[in-house]
């Protein structure tokens, strides 16, 4: 069987390693992937807002099934385009897919049907939203429009963060066609995730995990998408039937009642306060540093799964399977994010981690270009060139740069070591998981592996897995 995952960041990599992993998948694809991913599969040159495209190559490739992992391929309703094509593909079509790419949408279904979320009102005019800033208390969580921003939540502390932060979005000058904030009320407890996957008629759980989601230790600024996650959740009981039963089934119940049945992997990020979990958003997808974690623990067949679910018949399958690991994952960063950074700068050191640690790229790439047109192959380590990598030099096109026709020297260092030719392609590089018996057998092994990665500018925070995060979002 041949397998397609869209996507391109640190959770599609842990997709598309599952898939690979599957007895039942000759070749695993990813479009349009990363370094990481075509280690494992091969890379299709195509981007996910263009799923007609993606759907004909799908088709032209007889490809037995997709998973669509990328928000913004599940906004353009790729789900939809590969189904009105008779093409087998899993995630939840674009109306339902509107639970993660619609704010306000989301805020309203979760009021309409009961299900306890922090009270909120979404905007699109920044005048209304200025003079509603005035009338609330403070602190305030603000959620932008802008997905695929790195700080698209800020805890606003007073009026002048706040102010700040919907400007950024709102401004008339920079603001797009479909820009909105979304303002709600702060809570207070132990956020978690809990993933799922439905077929719509039978769901089960497939992990728990703790995100880190600020720059820095105690930051209340930014929330930026992931720091460092581990898994499961610590501290507290299995949090995941009593999400199940206030959040996520009364959630799927009214996405069907609204004639918006949802199909696929669903990442509930919640809220566990004195009085229940609350709601605080979602991924209609395997949802990043999360499947990283919890893939690594999981045990079960993916493509099975996912067949499965496609055929509704997810209850007939055996129960899931975990290992008793624990899993601690970090995230290698470029300087300057979540905001704006540099990027091409060469990667060493990802060959020398140990058997208890597996790196996932979010944000890398190959320097070079190859003239193999649109399907970059898994790179081949038996049959290597001059630098190591398939068909020597020749095989190479080196581009140009604006501020250097040269490549960083970390990046053109002969090696026979391929990793020593990845470069960094965006703010977020690489999440670098550890196992262990313990929390703090995994921490130390992730740890481990970072001090010996090494790029101009990277970084990351040094305290994941070590203190309970606690006192709000």
């Amino acid at each position: 069987m041949k397998a397609l995952v869209i996507g391109g960041g640190g959770a599609d990599h842990a997709v598309t390693a599952k898939l690979a992993r599957s007895m039942a998948v000759t070749t695993a694809y990813t479009a349009p992937g990363n370094y990481g991913t075509h280690l494992v599969g091969a890379n299709v040159n195509i981007p996910p807002t263009d799923p007609e495209s993606l759907a004909e190559w799908a088709r032209d490739n007889q490809i037995d099934l997709t998973i669509v992992n990328d928000p913004v391929a599940l906004a353009f309703g790729a789900v939809d385009v590969f189904q009105s094509q008779g093409l087998r593909i899993f995630g939840p079509t674009q109306s339902a897919a509107r639970l993660e790419s619609d704010k306000g949408w989301a805020k309203s279904l979760l009021e309409r049907h009961g299900i306890p979320t922090p009270p909120g009102r979404q905007f699109h005019r920044l005048d209304e939203a200025e003079a509603y800033l005035g009338t609330v208390a403070y602190p305030l969580v603000i959620k932008s429009s802008q997905t695929d921003s790195p700080t698209n939540v800020v805890v606003a502390r007073h009026q002048v963060s706040a102010l700040e932060a919907i400007r950024a979005v709102l401004d008339p000058v920079r603001r797009g066609p479909t820009s909105s904030v979304l303002i709600e009320g702060y809570v207070e407890g132990e956020e978690c995730s809990v993933l799922v996957v439905t077929d719509g008629e039978t769901t089960r759980v497939l992990g728990t995990a703790e995100v880190y989601t600020s720059a820095a230790a105690m930051s209340d600024a930014a929330i930026t998408p992931s720091m460092g996650v581990i898994s499961p959740t610590r501290g507290m009981n299995d949090p995941s039937e009593e999400v199940m039963d206030r959040i996520i089934n009364p959630l799927l119940a009214g996405l069907a009642a609204e004639g918006a049945p949802y199909m696929g992997v669903l990442t509930a990020r919640v809220m566990l306060t004195r009085g229940g979990p609350v709601a605080l958003s979602f991924k209609t997808r395997f949802s990043d540093p999360e499947a990283q974690a919890i893939l690594l623990r999981w045990q079960d067949d993916l493509y099975i799964i996912a067949d499965a679910v496609l055929d509704r018949a997810l209850k007939d399958l055996a129960p899931f399977k975990w290992s008793n690991d624990v899993t601690c994952g970090v995230v290698v960063a470029s300087e300057g994010y979540p905001h704006e950074v540099e990027t091409g700068y060469g990667i060493l050191g990802l060959s020398e981690t140990g058997n208890s640690t597996t790196i996932f790229h979010n944000g890398t790439r190959d320097p070079y270009q190859k003239p193999v047109g649109l399907v970059t192959p898994a790179y081949d380590r038996t049959s290597t060139g001059r630098l190591g990598r398939p068909g020597g030099i020749s095989s190479w096109l080196i581009p140009s740069r604006s501020r250097s026709k040269q490549l960083d020297a970390q990046a053109t260092r002969v090696s026979r070591d391929p990793y020593s030719q990845v470069v960094t392609a965006a703010g977020r590089v690489l999440t670098v998981v550890g196992q262990g018996k313990t929390l703090a057998d995994a921490r130390q092994h992730a740890y481990r592996a970072v001090e010996r990665i090494s790029f101009t500018g990277c970084w990351s925070r040094s305290d994941i897995g070590e203190e309970p995060m606690g006192g709000g979002r």
